[in-house]
């Protein structure tokens, strides 16, 4: 498994040609406590960059941009009862779907964590 991190604080963890795909703990730690998360429908397709899912917060509504192309294949339902799973585990538990990815290749502009840590480190 291998996981990117994206500067828009998106991280995807790569398992033969399965993406799942979270915010970042930096990220929920910015946006304060979560009170909402829609998702992408199951089966939806969705190109790099697109805007696919919105994270509601104390704060602020913030969109979350796909890390990579594919076809949702699951979405994190868990959520629906306890947005706060992603406050609480941003990076595991609080995933909020998964796709097969279409361009695998599209993953070599994304950031290891030490680059993302790094990227962090100078917000």
């Amino acid at each position: 498994m291998s996981r990117y991190f994206t500067r828009d604080h998106e991280w995807i963890e790569v398992e033969g040609d399965t993406g799942t795909v979270g915010i970042t703990d930096y990220a929920q730690g910015q946006l304060g406590d979560i009170t909402f998360v829609e998702l992408p429908a199951a089966g939806q397709a969705v190109k790099k960059g697109d805007s696919v899912s919105v994270v509601d917060s104390v704060k602020a509504a913030s969109d979350i941009y796909t890390p990579a192309s594919g076809a949702v294949t699951d979405v994190n339902h868990a959520l629906a009862d306890e947005p706060e799973l992603v406050n609480a585990d941003a990076e595991a538990g609080g995933w909020l779907y998964r796709l097969k990815l279409s361009d695998p290749g599209e993953l070599g502009g994304l950031m290891d964590r030490a680059g993302y840590e790094e990227y962090v480190g100078g917000l």
